[in-house]
């Protein structure tokens, strides 16, 4: 299973882990798809009206748009949080355990405790998305 952080690492191009040969062509596969949308996003980003300023931003990136990867991770976190964790399309998969507030009460496929519904982001209530940064220790 892959971690919020791995997701992270993976959106930015920074992932370690090469896996098995056939997990290694699928990442490769993975990292051709996410190249050719960023390509994309970068032709859209960098011909709008901050153009120079995006231009010059970008301008070290390459081909493989780690700067633009970054920026896009940095924007869009909290989006992707909220999809893993909150969207009604993934059915009945769930990214943590159906068990909360210190165990006493399932979440009711929020993942929240106190009532919270997406949505109404009541504070400290909703999960933290900053796990990317957090070291992992074995």
């Amino acid at each position: 299973a892959r971690s919020f952080a791995d997701i992270g690492d993976i959106v930015r191009g920074r992932d370690l882990f090469r896996g098995n040969p056939q997990e290694k062509e699928k990442r490769e596969d993975l990292e051709k798809n996410l190249k050719k949308y960023f390509q994309q996003i970068h032709n859209d980003v960098t011909s709008g009206r901050n153009e120079q300023a995006l231009q010059a931003r970008y301008k070290k990136d390459g081909q493989n748009f780690y700067q633009l990867r970054e920026d896009w991770w940095t924007a869009n976190r909290h989006t992707v949080w909220k999809a893993l964790t909150c969207d009604n399309r993934l059915g009945g998969y769930s990214y943590f355990r159906q068990r909360a507030c210190a165990g006493t009460s399932p979440t009711q496929g929020y993942c929240r405790c106190g009532d919270d519904q997406p949505g109404r982001d009541n504070p400290n209530i909703d999960p933290p998305t900053y796990f990317d940064y957090v070291p992992q220790y074995l």
